[in-house]
C-alpha cells in the first residue's frame, strides 16, 4: 500500500507519543468513485476536520494499496481509547453524516480493529 495524503500531514505530526490507540478501517471503494473518496478521507476531508475538533486526535493515514487502486485503509490515531470513545460518544451525529457519504463512495467498508501501544 502507498500513503496517500494524511490528515496527520496538516494537523499533528506523526510521531509516536508513549500511548497511542489506532483504529483501522478497510475499504473497497465504487468505481471511478476514488478521488471523491481521497476527498472524504483525506487531508482536507470532511473526517480529519470532524477529528480534528478533539485534541486527543493525533492524525490519521490513508493507504492506497499499490496493486489494488480501490482498496484503502484508514488508520486513525488518538491519545487513548477512552479519548476516542468519548469523541464518538459527543459527535454521533456529525459522525454518522460523514459515515453516510462515504457509504455511497463504497462497496465495502469493515473495521479492522483496534491497536494498543506503549
Amino acid at each position: 500500500m502507498r500513503c496517500t495524503r494524511s490528515c496527520a500531514s496538516t494537523t499533528r505530526a506523526w510521531s509516536a507519543p508513549t500511548e497511542v490507540y489506532t483504529v483501522a478501517w478497510s475499504y473497497r471503494v465504487a468505481a471511478g468513485r476514488e478521488a471523491a473518496f481521497e476527498a472524504l478521507y483525506g487531508a482536507s476531508g470532511a473526517w480529519c476536520r470532524l477529528f480534528a475538533a478533539s485534541p486527543a486526535y493525533l492524525g490519521t493515514r490513508l493507504l492506497r494499496d499499490a496493486g489494488e487502486p480501490r482498496e484503502y485503509v484508514t488508520l486513525d490515531r488518538w491519545r487513548t481509547r477512552a479519548d476516542y470513545e468519548a469523541f464518538l460518544q459527543d459527535n454521533r451525529e456529525a459522525y454518522a453524516q460523514i459515515d453516510r457519504a462515504g457509504d455511497a463512495l463504497t462497496e465495502s467498508e469493515a473495521r479492522l480493529g483496534s491497536f494498543e501501544s506503549e
